[in-house]
Formats: C-alpha cells, structure tokens, sequence
C-alpha cells in the first residue's frame, strides 16, 4: 500500500475543493436543493438528517449544524444533555443518485460536536479514528494506509416462516426462510446452483450477482468518488461477494466503507433484493469477514518493511505491531466481532481465523503477512483477518492501530510464525507453538475487552467504553433467553 497522490487525493471533491464556502457555491450552481448530513453512531449504523441547501453557510462547516437530538442515538447522550451539532466534512461531498424526484441531492460525512461547547464528542466513532490519526503521527508516524476488505451477501428475500407469522414476539425467533437463485435449497429458478464452498471466482451464469455488484462499484466510483480496486464472488453459495476499495488513510478510509455498505444495501433494495453484513446467515457454508490490511509510514518510508529480514521482508517495528495485535486480539475481538452471530464464524472449517498466531501468506493465522511480491516497500503490510463486516470500521481500524502501537512501544515480540495448517494441530502441539485461541461467544470477548482495555486509552473515552459494553452485554443476554431451534432437535428427548 504505497503513498500515492491518488490515495490522498480520493476523498476530496470533484473539483478538489475543500472549503466548505466554496463546495457550497459549486453545489448552488448545480442546482442542487437537498444536502444529507451521515453521522456514525456507537455501533457502526449510518444516520442521516435531510437539510435544504439554502440553510447552510460556510459557516456550517466550522461551527455545525444543530440538527442531532444526541438523547435518540445509541450509544450517545442522556435526555438531560442531548442538543449536539453535526459538522460536515467537505472532502467527503458525493451525490446521491436515487430519488431524483426530491431534486438534486448530495451528501456529507459529519463529524459530531457537544452542544454549547463545540468540542468534539468521545461517543463519535470519527473522532476516536481521528485521535488515533493523532496518536500515530505523535508516537511518530505520520501515515497509516488501510485497505479493509468487504465482504457481504445479496438475497432476493429473508422471510419470516408462517408457523411464526402472528405470534408475538416472532421477530425475536428463530424462523427465516433465505432466498437465493444460486443457492443448493433454490428450487424452480432454473438458475445454475453453487455448492458449498464452490464459489470463489464464478463467472456467470453461475456468478448471478456480477451486474449488481457492477452497478454498485460504478456508483461509488463516480458519485462517491472511491477509487475501486476489484469485485467477485466469494466462497460460499448464496450470492457470497467482495467488493475492494483502493487502501487510503485511516479516516477517510473507514469512511470509504461506511459508503460501501450504503450502497450495497441501497442497490439490493432498488432491485427488490436484501444486501446483507450479517456475518454468518448461512449455516454450512463460509460467513463473510472483513480481512483489515494495513501499514504504517513515517516521513515517506514504509515502516514495515526491511529488505534484510529473509522470512518476510519485516522491520522489527512490524514485528512489535504484530506482537501487540496478538497480545490483544482476544479483546479486540469485541470490537471486530460485535455481534453474538459473529461467533457462528470464528469456528474452525471455514477459512475464518479462530486461533491468534501470525504467518506469511498462511490464511489459517489470523495475522497474515501477504506474499505476493518481494522486493517492494510500497507493497508490505499485513493483514488482519478476524474482523468481520458488522464491525464499526471506525473504531476497528482505532482499536488495531492502537494495539499494534502498545506492541512498538512495549517491543513485544510476538512467537514464532506458524507455516502450517494450524487447524490440523493437535491442542498439545498448538500450546508448545504458544498459540492461543480467539474468544467463543461475544459475551467471552466483552469479558476480556473489560479486562483489557488501557491499550485503547489514548483514543477511547473511558464512558465510551462503559457504553459499548454495557450495550453489548445487553444483546448478550437477549440472546441467550430465547430458546434455539436446534435445541429442540438436540433435547427434545432428554
């Protein structure tokens, strides 16, 4: 991932303005009538408010916009204190392309402020990317490129069984039907079925969602302004697919996939379909992830990269970031796992990371080191493969950076690499290579977020993480009251 003027370059504006007096003179000789101000919430949902274009001024986009009752956001502020203010980034400007009819719509990324005060919020996931951006260039590095990999479902319907249809409480149940033409279960569609596992680089007819999947990718090129890398099918049947954006800073980055999953779930629903980030909906087949490439940069040279290390072409300083990475992963699964069907992933069998090692080109290790090329700074970085696609982009890429960082700081050398299939290791075997395992349910990897949690201190608001925990924990236990079809099948008979 190598510093390029393209990089830095693909979050401004069209014309490449980034002044919000100017981008508003643009927009009033274009004719645009409606500007949609997004703001993140705690847990990685997209939120919007529609404005006219007439109320804003330049000054909009320094002081903000007093449009965010805080109190009604998850994760934010309590009744009593809930007036905030949304400050649009101009550099983040994209048109939106559907609803023509409300007239000329463009949007921006805001970043949120207290009310009053004006100061940045520590509940907003920008701002904890921001600070990290901050902490990184203090500690001495100046750039991070990050190069998130999205994966994600399209299905024509995901319908509710009609044993449960009427009974109260049926949302809370377990009774889903998911339709999709390629998938084994499809019956009557005429269309090409993809086996379990089989479906990794399908061309059509096989591959039925490479026109959706083109519309969305020319969609974020030419309206949001994201410079694409690749799309394909992936893995597993049911419509399994990637979508790749060009690597690019921290923040504006997890900004590009914030916009990503906009777009998938707004062209699946323009086409009568459901785009889908659940990790794992399927059961027998591989879930999607969200595999986090990234790289560190420190006046123009790559910080990971030694041309004298024979395993993998790695600084020491890489070496510490992958050993802080590893030394935390079981806590950062909180933030890169968040969800209690993310662990109906991290199972072994299916190309997800379950156990915390590090190896070159291994995809069994959840730190992989790509090994494509040798010989090319611009090109070192390494993989991080357990997140998956419901994760919170902004505070994943925080939470990874300021792990990797406590590594560099604390020269944590991590074990030796692991260049075997550390799925067929005997548990014996996996302990002498010091190799751990990741956390089995989201309420084990909230526990060990709680108990490991200074790492993320010079960029998390301790109330944020209280938050974040106390609300997960939440999920937890609605999760675990409800009975599970399967275990009627397992203990009927007990």
């Amino acid at each position: 991932m190598s510093p390029t003027k393209e990089a830095k370059s693909s979050t401004k504006s069209p014309k490449g303005a980034w002044d919000g007096g100017v981008v508003l003179e643009q927009l009033k000789a274009q004719n645009v009538r409606w500007v949609q101000l997004f703001y993140t919430d705690v847990f990685g949902g997209y939120n919007q408010v529609d404005v006219p274009l007439a109320t804003l001024d330049a000054d909009s986009f320094v002081s903000g916009v007093p449009k965010l009752d805080g109190s009604s956001v998850r994760g934010f502020r309590e009744i009593f204190e809930s007036d905030m203010l949304l400050v649009p980034d101009p550099r983040t400007l994209a048109t939106i392309p559907w609803n023509p009819e409300a007239g000329g719509t463009v949007r921006f990324i805001c970043d949120v402020r207290v009310g009053g005060t004006k100061e940045p919020y520590g509940h907003d996931p920008r701002w904890v990317a921001r600070r990290t951006e901050a902490v990184l260039a203090a500690a001495g590095y100046d750039t991070s490129y990050w190069g998130p990999e999205i994966e994600f479902w399209v299905f024509d319907s995901v319908q509710l069984l009609p044993s449960y249809q009427g009974v109260k409480d049926a949302w809370a149940g377990a009774g889903y039907l998911v339709n999709q033409p390629e998938s084994p279960w499809a019956v009557g569609d005429g269309h090409t079925t993809v086996r379990f596992k089989e479906g990794y680089h399908r061309t059509p007819p096989t591959d039925s969602l490479l026109p959706l999947r083109a519309e969305m990718c020319n969609i974020l090129a030419d309206d949001f302004h994201i410079v694409m890398d690749a799309h394909h099918h992936e893995v597993a049947t049911a419509s399994q697919s990637e979508i790749n954006v060009r690597f690019d800073e921290l923040v504006p980055m997890a900004d590009h996939i914030q916009d990503v999953r906009y777009v998938i779930k707004n062209v699946a629903h323009r086409h009568g379909k459901v785009g889908c980030l659940m990790p794992k909906p399927v059961f027998g087949d591989n879930a999607i992830g969200m595999h986090t490439n990234q790289s560190l940069w420190s006046k123009g040279k790559a910080a990971f990269y030694d041309p004298s290390d024979a395993y993998a072409e790695l600084s020491q300083t890489c070496r510490y970031y992958i050993g802080g990475l590893l030394e935390h992963a079981r806590a950062l699964c909180a933030i890169t796992n968040p969800t209690t069907n993310s662990y109906r992933r991290l199972v072994p069998g299916y190309e997800a990371p379950v156990f915390i090692a590090w190896s070159r080109a291994n995809r069994s290790a959840n730190v992989r080191i790509p090994a494509y090329h040798r010989g090319r700074p611009a090109a070192k970085r390494i993989e991080y493969r357990t997140p998956d696609s419901a994760a919170n982009i902004y505070l994943t890429e925080a939470a990874l950076a300021l792990a990797g960082l406590d590594g560099i700081k604390r020269k944590l050398e991590p074990p030796a690499p692991v260049d075997e299939n550390i799925y067929r290791l005997t548990p014996a075997k996996r302990k002498q290579l010091g190799v751990r395992e990741l956390p089995g349910s989201l309420g084990e990897s909230l526990d060990c977020l709680a108990s490991d949690r200074a790492f993320l201190k010079p960029a998390f608001a301790d109330s944020l993480l209280d938050t974040y925990l106390e609300m997960k924990r939440e999920e937890q236990l609605e999760l675990n009251l409800r009975p599970h079809p399967y275990e009627f099948y397992r203990y009927l008979d007990v």
